[in-house]
């Protein structure tokens, strides 16, 4: 399905009853929705799953402007759009960092957090370097020239080894994204502010998850959210890198299951 805004068209899935808890996933970069189909899959028996891709990713269109701010106040119309009042945000990685800016600006949409393989503070001078790069090959060669680098250390070497189907399954949603939309979210990630202050204003339940094998948002730093959001709770998936809903579903979706029926009144999820 799509859903027009105001200057872009979002791609988006709806599986699950409408009048159960509604949980919206934020996928991380360079991907689209459709790394979220186990969850889409496991977690619709219970709730109003709804996937989305962010702008310039998968099959929705590319149109500036790209930061946080934008990618937040997207999410926040499609919620309009589809008649949901609050939701529970998943977002991974870079879903992660859009779930923060929806935290500053529509708190009021939030019903709770999943926050996987993610950071709360900004980049360092070395990881803008390297967006900076990535930036300089995606203009020079291309999509697909830039393909493999843009995805380089994301699965975990238990995924390589026993999951290699997994790779060339990213490397297809990086060549579904448009140039701009890559550029446009590397350009987003450099400039997006450092949300560890967000992080002790954060009054709504929240889970952490991450993959023990992750190198890129080590658990190390989702212990670092774990400590600074009050009440919430913190687990690690063992055998899984970045893309930890991916690698291990089973994992991942139980916990969320658990973690969600123990926390939310399904009557007031909605």
């Amino acid at each position: 399905m799509k859903c027009r805004l105001a200057d872009v068209d979002l791609a988006y899935d709806i599986a699950g009853a409408s009048h159960n808890p509604t949980l919206l996933l934020v996928h991380g970069f360079p991907h689209d929705r459709s790394t979220w189909a186990p969850q889409m899959r496991a977690l619709s028996a219970s709730y109003q799953c709804v996937t989305v891709d962010l702008r310039g990713f998968g099959e929705s269109s590319a149109a500036p402007p790209y930061s946080m701010d934008q990618y937040a106040d997207d999410m926040a119309a499609l919620l309009d759009a589809i008649g949901v009042r609050r939701a529970v945000v998943a977002g991974l990685s870079m879903g992660g960092y859009i779930a923060f800016a929806l935290w500053r600006r529509h708190a009021d949409r939030v019903h709770g957090f999943v926050l996987a393989d993610t950071r709360a503070g900004a980049d360092t001078e070395a990881a803008i370097e390297r967006r900076r790069q990535s930036i300089a090959q995606l203009h020079t060669a291309g999509v697909e020239a830039a393909a493999a680098s843009l995805i380089a250390n994301q699965l975990g070497a238990t995924t390589r080894e026993r999951h290699p189907e997994l790779e060339p399954m990213l490397l297809a949603t990086v060549r579904r994204a448009s140039e701009d939309g890559l550029a446009g979210a590397l350009d987003a990630m450099i400039a997006r502010p450092d949300s560890t202050d967000t992080m002790a204003t954060i009054s709504v339940p929240t889970l952490i998850l991450v993959g023990d094998e992750d190198t890129i948002s080590p658990p190390a730093e989702a212990q670092r959210i774990r400590a600074m959001v009050a009440g919430s709770r913190m687990d690690v998936i063992r055998g899984a890198g970045h893309v930890s809903n991916l690698e291990r579903p089973a994992a991942f979706n139980a916990v969320v299951s658990e973690w969600a029926a123990a926390v939310f009144d399904p009557a007031q999820a909605h």
